[in-house]
This record gives C-alpha cells, structure tokens and sequence, in this order.
C-alpha cells in the first residue's frame, strides 16, 4: 500500500489544517472529483473514516460489489481514505462500503461532501462537478449595501415543496420554473429577501428539510444543482437576497446519513448526554472535534462561495447552547466550571461566524435562538457569539397572543404588545412570523385574529403595520402575506384561489404597500437596531389601547409619526404628542378601501399646533380608524 496516491487532491498542508479545524474549503479535497490521471479521466474520491479497517466505493459502475475499487488508506494519521476509479463520470451513482475495527461493523453510507444526490427515497451520491455561468455580478458588487444592517431587510420566507404547485401534474414547482414564478411574486411584492427552509438533501418530507443527510446537495426532489442556481442567479438579477435556512444543531439516524459514519461516533458526540437530541430523535455534532467543526464550516462557506447565498439563518441554536436543553436533570452532566452551557458548541459559533465574516463581509447570519442568552449578535471581541442578527422570539409570542385575545379586553394586557421595547435594542433583532407559527394546531397567523371576517382581515393588516414600524428586521412566511385562512401543510400548495377575494386581495396590497413604506423611508431602517431610532409618545393608553410612537433615521426632517389603535372604535380628534412644527401628512393608512377597510382618514395635513402636549412641546389631533396601524410624516 503506498503512503501517498500520486494524484491526490490533498498536500500535507491540507492534513494539517484538516486536524486542527482549520480547513474550511474540505469540499475541494473530500467527496468526488472528475479528474484526470496519464490522460485517462475518472473520478478521485476521498472520504474520512478513521476507524475504518478497509472502505470501497460500490455503484452501478461495479454492481455494487465492494472488491472491485477498494481506497486506500493514508499514512499521515488523517484517517482519509482516497483512489481514483478510471473512465466513471458525471451522474455515476456511488456510496461508500466500510469494514469498521469496531466489532465487525459494515456500513454503506451516502458521501457527506456529495454535490448531488439520488431523488428520495433513493439514498445514493452521485458524482457531480458544478458547472455554471453566473449572471449576477452586478448583485455582487453591490450587495454589501443590500445586506447591511442599516439597509431594509424583509424577508419571504419559503418552503419550496409547498409553495406553489404545477396545475398539470400537482406537483410543486421545479427550480426552473420558481426561477420564473417565485422571482416575479417576490419582485412584485417588494420584499428584499428571500429565505428557503432547508433546501440541503433530507430523506423524510414531514422534516421539511431540517433533517439533513446531504449537506453539500441542494435536493433534487426540485432539480439539479445548476438548476437551484439558476434559482438564486435570477433572484440575485431581480436585486432579491438569498438566505438559507442552514442546521449545524443535529442531523438524522438514516442508515446511509453521518450517524455512526465508519461503525464508530465520527460525526456525532460519544457521550449520549451530548450526541443525542430527545425532542428530534436525532444526533448532535461533536462540536469539540476538530475534523467535524471543519466539516461544518466548510459547508457554511460552500453555500456562500458556490452558491452566492447571502445569509445563513442558524437553525436551533438554543439547542447548541445548552448542555440541558431538553434534558431532565441526571441526564446532562455541567461543563468543567460547572455551567449549563455547551462551552464546545459556543466556541464554534464564534469560529463559524468569524470564519464567514472574514471570508465574506457582505452577508449576514441570523440565529433562531429563543432564549435570554446575552450576546448572540454582538461581536465576538465583546464576548458575543458574532451573528449579524437573531430571531426576535419574545416578540412573536408576545404579539401572537395579545392579537388573540378580543379587543375589548386588550387594555388588560398592554404590557404585552408594549413590553418588546424594553429589551429592543439588546440585540439585533428580526421579527420572525415564520413557518413554526401556522403549524400543529397553532392555526394561520389570520386565523388568530379576533373578530369576524373584517375585524379579523383589519386586524391582520394592523398587525403587520405594527411589525413594519417596529425597529427591527422583517420576516413572513409564504401565504401569511394573503391571509392564509388554513394552517401551513407541508404536502400541499398554498390556498393560491383566495386571491379571488377581495379580503385577501386586500391583505396582499397591504403587505406590498407595507414592503415599499419601509424601503421608501430611511426612519424605518437607518437606526433599526438603536435606540436613537425609536421614542415612545405614549404607551401608556392603555384604556383606549392606542400605541403612538416615532421612528427616527439620520436625518430629523425625515422622521415618522406611528399610531396603532388596537380595538375597532374610530378615535376622533386623539391627540398626540409632536416633536417639531409643520404639518403631518398621513402616508400610511391600514384601513384604506384597497385594503378592505372603512377608509377613514385623515386631512391632506394635519396642523401641528404649538401646545405641548405628553412631554412633548407640539401637539396634533388625529382621527384614528378602528382597528389600524396609521404613519405620518412631517411637512
């Protein structure tokens, strides 16, 4: 057996940064590469398996015998096994037979760096170089300003499978045609991002993708991979950014995923307490293994470099971060000083964000996290885990539940939808209504609002007026932007024929009109993750359960008057507290007739007068509609 093959893709620099976590490119070493060795072409395939007593590659090319191509192992304690199969090529289905040292164990397992794999329920790698010409330079010179954090940023978020469907065959959409349909509905409705669920390959659709087995493959349950970025090239052409939804938390026990990779715990952590996530039923990295945090980085760079996706949303990082979540006490054990932290999984979110930063300034990671955990987008320099922003989880609970209850009995709870302020600006918040809050018996977000059929459709507009002038980013799932009257089903397309209605139709212009305000109105943006950029005028009406507020940018000429009025009373002649002299000018209203309203509304302007009024020295008076969320700006 000799100790290095001749056309190996790794040099001994590349073992080096392999062993100690530093490699964040193992997709250019590891997996299957078309190459060519003495002017024959084929494939170079390198897999790590260190406990490994011997490791084939099988396919249809050998009948899936496992004598016929064995790797061979290299000498430098890498535990990589590599060979070369001569005159194989793209599309080649293959996975890798392993002989394990432990106790005779066999494994077949799909290739964790596989750039394509077998349509579901099929399990096999394919051999696959991305060949692809791309068409969004423009985008990517510029998307620095796109996705910085004092830019717009409202987010479409979709699960490809059940966007839309094909009314020939019911079948959901292929990548080509989202490339037509979902650019032109995003572009139309003014949203700035999109964000796809996992779209990395998973075996079980009731995951919906957040079960991953193919890191490096986009499914092709909708295409292949140069038709996915064709996807993201068009979105890109459409000045639309691109987040992928991304699970580093846990991956599952499918025979041919990580799990138990070479007869023995590679991927996932040893000791059950850590390796093992009682709520998924699924396993947990061993973050605290060099190889598997170079593995998990180098996916993250993939996506971005490869795929030009401009942000990773971190799924479940309070899974990461917490040594007892989920867990009854007996079955976690506390880190060296005792902590409930995950000091190994806290260590990597700051590589990983560090590592994509450095790599590529001008895109962002978003964590779910739903806990009180400090610092989760503050620099790591500071002690912070580094993200650019996190999901806002109190937020969405807190509105969610206030927006259930009847009006009449709001002013009970005013904390509630008044009490996010308090913490606002502790980090860098997104306000997420995502896919999470229309499933399992939670209902629709139009279907939690009180009322009948058009206090329910005024309340959902003043809801999303509400979240479009809080600080903070913006984030709706698929078909909340109509009033989805049925929760989210996974294996259906969304209630498309609603739009024949005029509620809905209604609820959708809103929701554009609501996109182009905050892209339209520096206030909005400029200052959405500071405290200069918000000041209450009164919180405090709690009787009238009226909120007024001010948004500020930059520039004080350009700030906006906010008025949410939470029950269905018209309030005439209310009067506000005002900052400067002029006039205000009404440039939102929730309940216009567009939208399905009574459309009440105010006078072309509004006189400010010069009586103070609430610690403010001016002061205006208002007709406020039932029911919605107002915007003024000064003239």
């Amino acid at each position: 057996m000799q100790k290095v093959l001749p056309h190996s893709l790794f040099t001994d620099f590349d073992i080096q940064l392999f062993k100690a976590g530093k490699h964040f490119k193992l997709y250019e070493k590891l997996g299957s590469h078309i190459i060519e060795v003495d002017d024959v072409k084929g494939v170079y395939f390198a897999v790590w398996a260190p406990s490994a007593k011997s490791v084939s590659v099988v396919g249809d090319f050998n009948y899936w015998n496992d004598a016929e191509h064995q790797l061979y192992v290299r000498w430098d304690g890498s535990g990589i096994w590599e060979g070369f199969i001569p005159e194989i090529s793209q599309g080649e289905k293959y996975k890798y037979k392993i002989y394990s040292h432990h106790n005779g164990i066999i494994t077949e397992k799909a290739d964790p760096y596989a750039k394509r794999c077998e349509h579901p329920p099929n399990t096999a790698s394919e051999v696959w170089d991305l060949k692809y010409y791309w068409n969004d330079a423009d985008w990517m010179g510029y998307r620095k300003n796109k996705n910085a954090l004092d830019k717009p940023f409202s987010v479409y978020e979709v699960h490809l499978g059940s966007w839309k469907f094909n009314t020939k065959d019911n079948r959901p959409l292929s990548y080509v045609k989202l490339a037509n349909d979902l650019v032109d509905y995003v572009k139309e409705m003014g949203f700035t991002h999109v964000e796809f669920m996992p779209i990395m390959e998973y075996p079980y659709d009731p995951s919906w993708g957040y079960q991953l087995t193919g890191y490096f493959a986009p499914t092709s349950r909708f295409g292949f991979p140069e038709d996915f970025m064709l996807l993201v090239d068009k979105l890109h052409q459409n000045d639309i950014g691109v987040i992928l939804d991304w699970v580093p938390s846990h991956f599952p026990e499918d025979a041919h995923g990580l799990g138990f990779f070479d007869g023995s715990h590679l991927y996932e952590h040893p000791d059950r307490r850590k390796g093992y996530h009682p709520d998924w039923k699924s396993l947990i990295f061993n973050y605290g293994r060099n190889e598997v945090r170079s593995f998990l980085i180098s996916n993250a760079l993939f996506w971005l470099e490869k795929y030009h996706i401009d942000g990773l949303r971190v799924d479940a990082v309070a899974s990461m971060l917490y040594l007892d979540y989920s867990r009854e006490d007996g079955e976690w054990e506390p880190n060296i000083y005792g902590g409930r932290e995950n000091l190994e999984a806290i260590s990597f979110l700051q590589e990983l964000n560090e590592t994509v930063y450095k790599n590529h300034p001008d895109v962002q990671t978003i964590a779910e996290e739903s806990t009180a955990y400090t610092g989760v987008s503050k620099p790591i320099y500071h002690g912070g885990l580094g993200f650019g922003m996190k999901w806002m989880m109190g937020w969405m609970h807190d509105t969610l539940s206030y927006f259930k209850k009847e009006s009449i009995h709001r002013k009970y709870h005013h904390n509630e939808i008044t009490f996010s302020t308090t913490y606002a600006f502790t980090e860098n918040f997104m306000l997420p209504l995502s896919h999470d809050e229309v499933v399992y018996g939670k209902n629709s977000i139009r279907g939690r609002m009180q009322g009948d059929e058009w206090q329910q459709n005024a309340n959902l507009r003043l809801l999303y007026g509400y979240m479009f002038t809080h600080p903070g980013t913006k984030l709706l799932f698929m078909g909340s932007e109509f009033g989805q009257t049925e929760e989210w089903n996974f294996q259906q397309s969304l209630d498309w024929h609603l739009l024949q209605y005029n509620f809905h139709k209604g609820v959708q212009q809103c929701v554009k009109d609501l996109n182009t305000l905050y892209k339209s109105f520096p206030a909005l943006y400029e200052k959405q993750f500071s405290d200069e950029g918000f000041e209450w005028i009164d919180y405090n009406d709690h009787e009238a359960s009226v909120l007024s507020y001010i948004r500020k940018g930059h520039d004080a000429e350009n700030d906006l008057i906010v008025v949410c009025n939470m029950t269905p009373v018209p309030r005439e002649h209310y009067k506000i507290g005002v900052h400067q002299k002029g006039n205000l000018v009404e440039i939102f209203n929730s309940d216009k007739s567009e939208y399905g309203g009574s459309d009440m509304k105010n006078p072309k302007k509004v006189k400010i007068e010069n009586k103070e009024w609430y610690g403010k020295d001016y002061s205006a008076k208002i007709l406020i509609p039932p029911l919605s969320t107002m915007v003024f700006a000064f003239k």
